[in-house]
């Protein structure tokens, strides 16, 4: 993830983004449930054994409730990322997470073990585009956004990799604000980000993606990663870019950090 490599002639004062946004209206400001920020309840969302306790094999609701909880993850030992999935890929959990059958089950996504701790580890690795919303996710680390949680301005968001067709088999349908085109036929994730193309919301509204200026803001920039997920051995979760970096959530600034960035990967 690019997070200490940030193109120079791209980057913009951090310091400029530290105040958090008053403006409540804001769509990143919304959550998809009544959740409450400072509940203590939200304990859940952060340690091994009330998360197991609360979901059991239940990720696709986990996910969806990070981000309801406008959750922010700790990358890097104190980059803290707000967590942002997409409507459609939000939906497709929503189903998932609320379905007794056999076949929606087989769609959870999986958070591998600990002795997956890059993503090259997993079973069937391979250097492409692919994503299949169960071990892999098509995502994207956003920065420059004002209104994001976490008072740094970065958003990792995921979408759905998935495509249908219409009724009709005319047309084939994917994630609006989902990868476009051209980010599938360009990714090279595995790489190291400086050599990598970055993104503006103009140029990705202009490759399709639907209210990207709306949602995030005209000055950001992002670069699309795939991601899975993993335990450590002490069983907190981490989210992992192809590249290596990763974050783990941290609802609280007061939390202990973790730092397990590009140089830890153990």
């Amino acid at each position: 993830l690019g997070f200490v490599t940030l193109p120079h002639h791209k980057a913009n004062n951090i310091n400029s983004l530290n105040k958090r946004s008053e403006n409540n209206n804001h769509p990143l400001c919304k959550s998809s449930s009544s959740a409450d920020e400072n509940d203590m309840s939200y304990l859940y969302l952060e340690d091994p054994q009330a998360r197991d306790e609360k979901y059991g094999k239940n990720i696709a609701k986990y996910l969806m409730d990070l981000h309801d909880a406008k959750a922010t993850f700790n990358f890097c030992g104190g980059m803290m990322f707000q967590l942002v999935l997409t409507k459609e890929l939000y939906s497709q959990l929503s189903k998932i997470s609320s379905s007794s059958s056999q076949k929606q089950k087989q769609k959870q996504p999986v958070i591998f073990p600990s002795d997956n701790p890059r993503m090259h580890n997993i079973p069937n690795y391979s250097q492409d585009a692919n994503a299949d919303n169960i071990q892999v996710f098509h995502g994207r680390e956003i920065r420059n956004v004002k209104h994001a949680k976490g008072g740094m301005g970065f958003v990792l968001q995921l979408s759905s990799s998935a495509t249908t067709t219409t009724t009709d088999s005319s047309a084939t349908v994917r994630d609006p604000e989902g990868w476009t085109p051209q980010e599938i036929n360009g990714y090279d994730g595995w790489k190291h980000d400086v050599s990598r193309t970055w993104r503006n919301s103009e140029r990705l509204e202009k490759e399709g993606v639907q209210n990207f200026k709306k949602d995030f803001g005209e000055d950001c920039i992002t670069l699309n990663h795939r991601f899975y997920l993993h335990y450590d051995q002490g069983g907190s979760m981490w989210l992992a870019a192809e590249d290596g970096c990763e974050g783990t959530p941290q609802l609280k600034a007061s939390s202990a950090p973790r730092n397990r960035g590009i140089f830890s990967f153990f």
